[in-house]
């Protein structure tokens, strides 16, 4: 089976690390020729570039089909289909030929409502159209933000594991990187009193991601609030991702941090991708929470429209359909998404604890993985998480990200949200096809075996089940008289047990 071969990989040559050597990471930045900023990098620069760097190693003599666990992308699996309700809103978008024409800068207002409405559900006050400005997906969203909250001698905190195209994005724009810990002891919490140790006067915003990607976290209404306080004390506001928002299997409920913009302004990023199953369509949004007006007054808000001006926009067409996506899908859809992801995420939790090599701090409780961390003290000729990744794509066409690309090294990202079947096609057929190789190497070797012993007789060499039924030459064994009592000696004898031919009354 896939999940027990992870401990049980060969050795490959250090000349792979020679030639291909390990995708690349962003570690700072320099200037080019032109006086542009460009990346100095070391290891991937993305979850995408680390992801097609181990399929690349795919070892092309091996015709078993790929597993994938790198991408939190299920909507190529059947039973992740988005809602029937999401399709004919587009099909209807299409045949009103009312939304083939340029969209305004931040969207159409119908869509902007929907999306301030489909907010406000989960929210002691509303949210204005004026608040939502809709972008080409979450990751849009937070690259928009980055750049509004820029400015020279400024840094941000980013939580440590975390989602790599923020960094990208905050170095392409001259931010200094400052990085907290959250916490896997702790339900992955964020570690405050770092928040605090590594701010300053020049630190502009933290970024949460909840639920958490990669760590499958969901924080309680109290930690939220703590992080609320925290970041009001340090002057300074609070991104969240929440692009993996009401995606909840445990017990804790998903509680957005808008709630708590009334102590702190929160700048939320969302998108239709996760929760509807839909991330090709592109369609995302970037709110302001901010019910005391201070991202108005400090002429955040104004900044965002003057930037997506010059932004590429979402789909004119995606964003004539959402209102009618946001308001009539049903809680149907909503709960047999998470049925299916729960009953995935207990098949994966359930395997990867029974594997030695591996530690995983947490039942994962939202989102689409679970982190877990390697045991390097156990496994032959691995260095690290890349090395292990590597070994996997190359001798069991299997993807799982490292966790340095995320910004924890010897840690590994799994993601659940696949389907069962597919999971479990090349694992059940592996298994059986390793099974019937090794009954067939002890068969031949017990056969021939049996065949050198001349009290013995075999008619033939068994072709199937477990069992080989051989016959007593009498004859040629002293003092013996039956099956029986040749078993009942072997057993007094050499500790050998045997089933005698015919049992005993």
């Amino acid at each position: 089976m896939v999940v027990p071969k992870l401990c049980l990989l060969l050795k490959i040559t250090k000349k792979l690390f020679k030639i291909g050597s390990y995708p690349l990471k962003v570690s700072h930045q320099k200037k080019n020729a032109m006086g542009t900023n460009v990346l100095k990098t070391e290891t991937p620069t993305s979850i995408d570039d680390a992801v097609y760097f181990l399929k690349e190693n795919f070892n092309e003599g091996d015709h078993r089909p790929a597993i994938s666990f790198g991408f939190g992308d299920p909507s190529c699996f059947e039973c992740f289909r988005t809602t029937p309700i999401a399709e004919d809103a587009i099909v209807e978008a299409v045949r009103s030929a009312k939304f083939n024409s340029y969209a305004p800068t931040g969207g159409i207002l119908p869509a902007r409502r929907a999306v301030a409405d489909y907010l406000s559900r989960d929210l002691p006050y509303r949210l204005s159209p004026d608040d939502v400005y809709l972008t080409l997906g979450c990751n849009q969203a937070a690259e928009i933000t980055i750049k509004v909250l820029a400015r020279p001698g400024a840094n941000i905190l980013l939580p440590r594991p975390g989602y790599p195209d923020v960094e990208t994005y905050a170095i392409f724009n001259n931010l200094e990187i400052r990085q907290f810990d959250l916490l896997p002891e702790r339900g992955w919490e964020v570690d405050l009193d770092a928040v605090e140790a590594i701010s300053d006067e020049n630190t502009i915003a933290m970024v949460i991601i909840n639920p958490g990607n990669p760590s499958g976290s969901v924080y309680t209404y109290n930690h939220l609030n703590k992080i609320a306080e925290t970041a009001r004390k340090l002057g300074i506001l609070v991104i969240a991702d929440e692009v993996y928002g009401h995606l909840v299997y445990g017990s804790s409920p998903f509680v957005p941090m808008s709630l708590f913009a009334t102590i702190v302004p929160v700048i939320t990023l969302g998108s239709v991708s996760k929760r509807w199953m839909i991330p090709g369509w592109g369609l995302g949004w970037l709110v302001t929470c901010d019910p005391s007006g201070l991202l108005r007054k400090d002429e955040i808000a104004e900044s965002i429209n003057k930037l997506l001006v010059y932004s590429p926009f979402p789909p004119t067409l995606i964003q004539g359909a959402i209102p009618q996506i946001l308001e009539k899908t049903t809680q149907d859809f909503f709960s047999k998404t998470i049925n299916i992801l729960r009953k995935n995420l207990d098949i994966c939790y359930d395997k990867l604890k029974e594997i030695p090599c591996i530690m995983i701090p947490q039942k994962p409780e939202g989102a689409f993985f679970a982190m877990v961390k390697l045991n390097l003290l156990l496994l032959e000729d691995i260095e690290d998480d890349m090395e292990f990744c590597l070994k996997l794509a190359k001798e069991e066409s299997l993807i799982i990200l490292p966790g340095v690309t995320l910004g924890l090294k010897n840690w590994l990202r799994v993601t659940f949200a696949a389907t069962i079947p597919h999971i479990l096609q090349k694992t059940t057929e592996d298994f059986f096809s390793n099974t019937i190789d090794i009954l067939r190497e002890d068969l031949d070797f017990c056969f021939d075996k049996l065949k050198e012993i001349p009290g013995l007789k075999c008619p033939q060499k068994a072709e199937g089940g477990m069992f080989i039924m051989v016959k007593l030459h009498l004859p040629q064994l002293d003092d013996i008289e039956d099956d029986m009592e040749f078993c009942l000696k072997l057993a007094k004898e050499e500790s050998l047990i045997l089933v005698p031919g015919k049992q005993p009354n």
